[in-house]
């Protein structure tokens, strides 16, 4: 199923699960997140026009500066798409928690997806998931390749391919 990546039911008939605020997984522990392989992406539902800080929520894993300007978060924005971040893992629950407790200031090594924790609302922020019995680096470059074919760029926090 190719997606055009817009909106949380057409995700869902993709096949992801979970659909959680990034702060209900915090303080609620991660068992809702399967320990199993497979991919992961951070929804931002708001309509609102995104507010970006100069200095986000994000750790400082090996003393490394987890910010940016705010004018390449401007750049690496894309409008019409509530995707900000695909990923992957062998084990979703393991990374799914690097992730967010980095984005809680916790020094985890989860630099990936880093400028997620410089919008004002990233608390508030979706992580749904799909486990998968095939490679999930194969997985998740598909997506940011579907991403890439319908926006003509990578999701907000993929720095990479």
């Amino acid at each position: 199923m190719i997606m055009n990546f817009q909106s949380v039911s057409q995700i869902k008939e993709a096949g992801f699960f979970g659909f959680v605020r990034i702060e209900d997984l915090y303080n609620s522990g991660y068992s809702s997140v399967p320990e199993r392989g497979g991919v992961y992406l951070i929804l931002r539902v708001s309509d609102a026009k995104p507010v970006f800080v100069s200095k986000g929520t994000g750790g400082y894993f090996k003393g490394k500066e987890p910010n940016v300007s705010i004018d390449e978060l401007k750049s690496n924005w894309v409008d019409g798409t509530c995707v900000m971040y695909i990923g992957k893992s062998s084990n979703l629950r393991k990374r799914v928690s690097a992730y967010v407790r980095f984005g809680h200031g916790k020094n985890v090594g989860h630099f990936g997806g880093r400028l997620i924790w410089q919008l004002y609302d990233c608390h508030d922020l979706i992580v749904c998931w799909k486990p998968t019995d095939n490679d999930s680096r194969m997985e998740e470059a598909s997506l940011i390749q579907e991403f890439v074919d319908y926006y003509g760029m990578r999701p907000f926090a993929n720095l990479q391919d």
